[in-house]
């Protein structure tokens, strides 16, 4: 991999890897921020206009909203005019001492600027080319745009959600797609670097949106279709079911889990009644599922009868899975996160800036969170430099339009 001098920004596990991030919006950017937090060097190449997320408010200017400070962390922002020749040449000659290519341009675009797979391998055979966008190109969906939610109307989301929402079609309230897909990109290529250790070989990699959120849903929804021919249609009836939702207490809400058949004879038991789990409905998880509905409904008229506070402390004696409905202004100040200093609070040249942690924790090299997302172009300079670039020739660069200074 390459050397961690000028390409390892931090002291993660992925320090001395270095990433040409020519990808946008979230997805991408998702993926590549992944890489930033554990020690790779990021370099985001973006257009004369710079990632559409930079104008999305709030920020503390036009150019840097709260979403691109956040997801765009740890990176350094290198400017191409990527339509000009010299501008690609400057990008091709940037591949030559980096581990991974990664995109999320459709596949038609990025080969009409010239920085396909060939062109990339031509410049390092080594590199690992990582293609993130909305449909495999093998179909004949292949250059459909795809947005966030494009993805989830088209992956079968969409629909189980109108399952439990009167048959009214509803979106996830979260961008699903594009994080399922960045996660999984991000594994990919980590995957395509190991490979590469072992062989000593680059390869191309495809990350295609529709398929990732279709594999997401088919997890535990393929079921009885699973067999040919199908024992059932793909669905999970419990979490299909439109009484699968938040408990109604006496004062509020609760989400609990009574999954397995320890967790009912422990409930009936705490309840007083441990001969309600002779019920034959009760009695094991094939007997539940079959009749999911009344049992969920049944319990929903229990939950009615005590406070989220007297529930709370029932299963916790229990050993059931419960906890309060929290919103997202709870957690900000959740008592968990902040004891495990989950929340990163840090002075930046963008203000006062309170980011959210690592989720993974490394015993020998963990990850550190890096400054938020940058303005537009602010290492180019410093980037073509490390390339072999002289002050002179970069200052050409700059004044034909190829590259933009921060």
């Amino acid at each position: 991999m390459s050397g961690a001098a000028a390409g390892g920004r931090g002291l993660g596990p992925l320090r001395g890897v270095r990433i040409l991030d020519l990808t946008s919006v979230l997805m991408g950017p998702y993926a590549t921020q992944i890489f930033a937090d554990l020690g790779a060097d990021v370099i985001k190449i973006e257009s004369p206009d710079g990632d559409t997320t930079r104008a999305l408010p709030p920020g503390p200017d036009a150019t840097r909203g709260g979403m691109f400070l956040n997801v765009n962390r740890g990176k350094r922002s290198l400017v191409l005019d990527l339509k000009q020749a010299s501008a690609r040449a400057a990008l091709l000659k940037l591949a030559e001492t980096a581990d991974v290519f990664v995109h999320s341009m459709r596949s038609q675009a990025v080969a009409r600027l010239g920085l396909d797979y060939a062109a990339l391998k031509q410049a390092n055979p080594k590199i690992i080319y990582a293609n993130l966008y909305g449909f495999a190109r093998s179909g004949p969906y292949a250059d459909y745009p795809a947005y966030d939610d494009i993805v989830q109307a088209a992956s079968g989301l969409v629909d189980l959600q109108a399952r439990l929402s009167q048959g009214e079609p509803t979106y996830l309230a979260t961008v699903v797609a594009d994080k399922v897909a960045g996660l999984t990109g991000a594994y990919a290529i980590i995957a395509a670097l190991f490979a590469r250790e072992r062989s000593g070989e680059g390869q191309e990699l495809e990350i295609p949106m529709f398929e990732t959120l279709v594999s997401f849903a088919m997890v535990e929804h393929l079921t009885g279709s699973l067999f040919e021919p199908p024992l059932g249609p793909p669905e999970y009836p419990r979490v299909t079911s439109e009484a699968r939702r938040p408990y109604k207490t006496l004062d509020g809400h609760i989400g609990v889990m009574i999954y397995t058949d320890k967790h009912w004879q422990g409930f009936f038991a705490a309840l007083g009644h441990p001969d309600w789990s002779k019920d034959p409905m009760f009695a094991s998880m094939r007997s539940r599922t079959h009749a999911i509905g009344q049992v969920l409904a049944q319990l929903a008229e229990v939950m009615q009868t005590r406070t989220t506070e007297q529930w709370l402390a029932l299963f916790r004696e229990a050993q059931i899975p419960a906890m309060a409905i929290a919103s997202l202004t709870d957690l900000l100040h959740d008592p968990h996160l902040v004891e495990t200093g989950f929340w990163q609070s840090r002075d930046t040249d963008a203000g006062p800036l309170r980011f959210p942690g690592i989720p993974t924790a490394f015993s020998a090299t963990p990850g550190a969170i890096g400054d938020p997302g940058p303005r537009l172009g602010a290492h180019s300079r410093a980037i073509l430099a490390e390339a072999g670039y002289a002050d002179a020739a970069i200052d050409s660069l700059a004044a034909s339009g190829a590259v933009r200074l921060g």
